[in-house]
């Protein structure tokens, strides 16, 4: 249990460990010198919890404890506070009340009124004798409600305390009006919790909470320990597990209300209207508020709200910010459903130059169908997709259909909220109800929107690619020709086609797409580049790689996260993601906040997929990992498996074979039987890195012709353009000289070698190791290595390095290989590649190179025993504990002892260790 703002039964605070270490550091110093301390908060923010750690450590060490609490609206009564120190220590009251001063404050002789001065000095004494035997502790809650007599003589106290023994410590709201003087008084202003303490505490609390409930709770919230605790108890069980949607404003509890209202409640009706045509308006923009309040008020009626704090006009911006997001909802939620009808209808006049505010304002103030208004909200919500806006898009939908008289516009809009969720917020998991309201409501309804968004499901939930293509397929040959893709449902369902289609990689339902797309006007130009240089990028013009090119540079600035992600995954297979860093960067960061998840799902895999070509293995993992956790909460595998192949490859040349067979396992149970070779094809390379990794080279022969025949591209299998190297080397090394060669042909021919240094560089490369002359697998290698930008691929360049070193040595030229090998070997160490660091450093070696084995006599005396500890399974800030360090200086360590053990990961630390203690 907790006592409503985060303490546990073990008196554990979660998020609080320096506040803790400051109030122990600070129960140490009064038994020498004394003292006072005030910590300042908002309301539910954790006093009270503070208080509560820091009596029940004072009282386990034997120190008494007296302690008060202000109560609001008892202010009145006089030293009731004053009584309730003194007399909550048995000791204590009958000292006190042998001292006359203090013997009338307790009520012992009611004729006794001593002044406050006199009082104090009382209190002082009181507090110096008894600390002579035990020091103690004066805790005093809410001290700005002490009614005044005890406000002012403990206020007095407080600043006495030092050189008495006694500690005093007590809690304040800021903006309280009281008589508690705690000017000059050491301070501490207790902040909200951060995300991650947040996040710990709902997550220990509430364990069942769906993550993208737990996200919302956390942004409404504001770090504010009491509203994380009680918001989840305003909802329902189906809306705590996500499987109905949130409300738009989440409702207080009566304890919210309390908390964050009371002050509400006492303010001028005037200026309780301007606060909610503030809360409604909702981006604290002043102008619309002023338009909204004409004729009624006046902006001078905010000056009572100021006073108190519970509103701040900056004056350099001159927006109005609620003191937190709760004032806000206590505002809303104090008024009645025809003030907030009436104030939003004022707002839709205020905001009549912009549509799209209108909209939604007259939504809110409608109370019958109206399909003008849901005609505006509709344009409303498409504005709001293409800016990426998900779940604003979605609930303006639904409103939409609400407001809709017609039943078939009601079950279009309702099909259109499903697949706009399902597109931009990964929320498939509400297709299904969505869809079932629609059909009921307009079961002759077809509808485009309904298809693509039933397809989104089969696809996420059964992995079903063949009825998602009849679906769609059929649900766009219904609509009449030629097929308008200004319609946006009806161009969201040839995107969703186009993704179908790409998953399966059969022919045949490729020409289902084209023959659709042969029969379409105002075609995308996002879906022209995709089924131009993404579909089949080995059949892909010269032209269109120039068009691509065009559509990058236009991208800065770009707000849609969904054409930014779309030209990116036309540019994967031609080495443009770097140039679209920025954007795709902004669009990763969009899902933080849970808006537009399923676009940075995307984005995160495409920027993984630039990483690991560009060396940039440790953020590959942290960003393909943070989209394959958003893909594990939103029950949405079918984008994960290149996040998946990503990391399976970084495991593969790393050595950490068992990782990558696991994923590897996975890609290909979930393409087996949904016969999706796109997925198949992503294993297939993964298990052919391994095999080159391992030096098992017919093996990754037959995993790399499962992608493409050696020598040919087959049509629609884009992977063959990134696994030309790999599918090269292992027919060379297996006796498959011609095949590799053709292969290298082939790519010629569908002129590859232009569309980017890296392919340029991988064809050079490729038709050396094919090459059977010495000179001129040299010169070609040499020349790889030449092609500028070449070293911004790293890996690659380093197995050019290694190459061109091993055909070195054997045409006996020694000094030159050492050269080369040498530099591949400590590129592929950098890289924490360590098999090809072994190969390469082997070369070395046949050189006659001397090479220290991985970490023989490189670790100093503090990383091995750091190694060995984290290899026990330890956390960094265990192993600080252990060892006296820092946690940042053991993840420094740990940074540094992988390369030189060869190692890309935690999990092999053990195995290394091994060999280094038994080479």
């Amino acid at each position: 249990m907790t006592d409503g703002s985060g303490a546990e039964q073990d008196g554990s605070l979660i998020g609080r460990e320096d506040e803790l270490e400051r109030l122990g550091v600070f129960l140490a110093g009064p038994p020498r010198h004394g003292g006072s301390l005030v910590l300042a908060g908002e309301p539910g923010i954790g006093k009270t919890a503070l208080l509560t750690a820091l009596t029940g450590r004072a009282e386990a060490t034997g120190t008494p404890v007296l302690r008060a609490t202000g109560v609001q609206y008892r202010t009145q009564v006089g030293y009731g506070a004053l009584q309730q120190l003194l007399t909550s220590l048995p000791g204590i009251r009958s000292r006190a009340e042998r001292m006359p001063a203090l013997a009338g404050v307790l009520g012992s002789e009611p004729d006794a009124a001593p002044g406050h001065d006199v009082v104090t000095e009382a209190v002082v004494a009181l507090m110096a004798d008894s600390s002579r035997e035990v020091p103690a502790l004066l805790v005093l809650d809410d001290a700005q409600w002490l009614d005044r007599p005890s406000a002012v003589v403990l206020g007095q106290v407080a600043r006495r305390l030092p050189g008495t023994g006694t500690g005093l410590v007590c809690t304040v709201r800021p903006g309280e009006q009281g008589f508690f003087d705690h000017s000059g008084l050491p301070l501490h202003e207790l902040g909200p919790l951060g995300q991650a303490a947040s996040d710990a505490l709902l997550r220990r609390r509430f364990p069942a909470l769906a993550p993208r409930v737990r996200r919302r709770l956390i942004a409404e919230a504001e770090g504010n320990p009491l509203a994380l605790l009680e918001l989840p108890a305003a909802l329902t069980e189906s809306q705590r597990t996500a499987s109905r949607a949130l409300p738009g404003r989440i409702p207080l509890t009566r304890r919210l209300q309390s908390t964050f209202g009371s002050r509400i409640e006492d303010l001028p009706p005037a200026t309780r209207h301007l606060l909610l045509v503030a809360a409604l308006e909702g981006s604290g923009n002043m102008l619309v508020v002023r338009r909204a309040v004409a004729g009624r008020c006046d902006l001078g009626h905010l000056a009572p709200a100021e006073r108190t704090g519970l509103v701040r006009v900056d004056d350099a911006t001159g927006r109005l910010a609620f003191r937190h997001s709760l004032v806000r909802s206590a505002v809303v939620e104090l008024s009645t459903s025809d003030q907030r009808r009436n104030v939003h209808r004022a707002l839709a006049e205020a905001w009549t130059e912009v549509p799209e505010q209108r909209a939604r304002h007259l939504a809110q103030a409608a109370e019958e169908p109206d399909e003008q208004i849901a005609a505006l909200l509709e344009e409303a919500a498409d504005i709001g997709a293409r800016r990426g806006d998900g779940p604003d898009a979605v609930s303006a939908l639904v409103r939409a259909a609400e407001l809709s008289p017609v039943p078939n516009a009601y079950a279009r809009r309702l099909a259109k909220a499903a697949y706009v969720g399902a597109n931009l917020t990964g929320d498939v998991r509400h297709v299904p109800r969505l869809l079932d309201e629609a059909r009921r409501a307009g079961p002759d309804a077809d509808s485009p929107a309904a298809a693509v968004a039933a397809a989104m499901y089969l696809l996420n939930s059964y992995g079903d690619i063949d009825t998602a293509h009849r679906l769609l397929s059929g649900a766009i040959a219904l609509q009449p020709e030629p097929y308008d893709l200004t319609d946006a449902t009806l161009s969201e369902a040839m995107s969703t086609l186009f993704m179908v289609c790409v998953h399966a990689g059969r022919p045949e339902l490729w020409s289902d797409f084209d023959a659709a797309l042969s029969k379409c006007t105002s075609v995308p130009d996002t879906l022209e580049l995709l089924r131009a240089t993404f579909a089949d990028p080995a059949r892909a013009r010269p032209a269109d790689w120039e068009r691509l090119d065009c559509a990058i540079r236009a991208l800065p600035g770009t707000p849609d996260p969904v054409r930014i992600v779309r030209i990116a995954t036309a540019g994967a297979y031609a080495d443009r993601l770097g140039a679209m860093e920025e954007p795709l960067r902004l669009t990763a960061r969009g899902g933080l906040g849970g808006q537009n998840i399923f676009p940075a799902i995307q984005a995160s895999f495409l920027w993984s997929s630039h990483a690991w070509f560009s060396g940039r293995w440790p953020e590959l993992r942290q960003v393909a990992g943070q989209g394959l956790r958003w893909c594990e909460e939103l029950d949405y595998p079918l984008r994960s498996w290149t996040g998946k192949f990503v990391l399976a490859c970084v495991h593969a040349v790393c050595g950490d074979y068992a990782a990558a067979g696991a994923l590897a396992d996975q890609m290909d149970q979930w393409a087996g039987s949904r016969r999706g070779h796109a997925v198949g094809c992503y294993a297939a390379h993964a298990r052919a890195l391994i095999a080159l990794s391992r030096g098992d080279f017919e093996g990754a022969h037959r995993q790399t012709a499962r992608i493409t025949p050696t020598g040919t591209f087959s049509p629609f299998a884009g992977h063959a353009v990134w696994a030309i190297m790999d599918q090269v080397e292992a027919a060379v090394r297996t006796g498959r000289r011609a095949q590799a060669a053709e292969h290298v042909r082939a790519a010629r021919e569908a002129g590859l070698a232009a569309v980017s240094p890296r392919l340029a560089m991988v064809l050079l490369a490729s038709a050396a190791l094919a090459s059977e002359r010495d000179a001129e697998a040299v010169r070609g290698l040499d020349a790889a290595l030449a092609v500028e930008g070449a070293e911004g691929w790293p890996f690659d360049h380093a197995r050019v390095h290694l190459y061109l070193g091993e055909r070195l040595r054997r045409a006996k030229a020694p000094a030159r290989a050492r050269t080369h090998l040498s530099a591949a070997a400590e590129a592929l160490g950098r890289l924490g590649a360590h098999p090809w660091t072994e190969r390469a450093q082997q070369e070395l070696r046949a050189c006659g190179t001397p090479v220290p084995r991985p970490g023989a006599s490189a670790l100093t005396p503090q990383q091995r025993e750091t190694a060995r500890l984290a290899a026990t399974g330890l956390t960094n800030k265990q192993i600080a504990e252990k060892l006296g360090l820092s946690p940042r200086t053991v993840s420094t360590h740990l940074h540094q002892l992988f390369p030189k053990l060869g190692i890309a990961s935690r999990a092999a630390l053990r195995d290394a260790l091994e060999r280094l203690d038994h080479p």
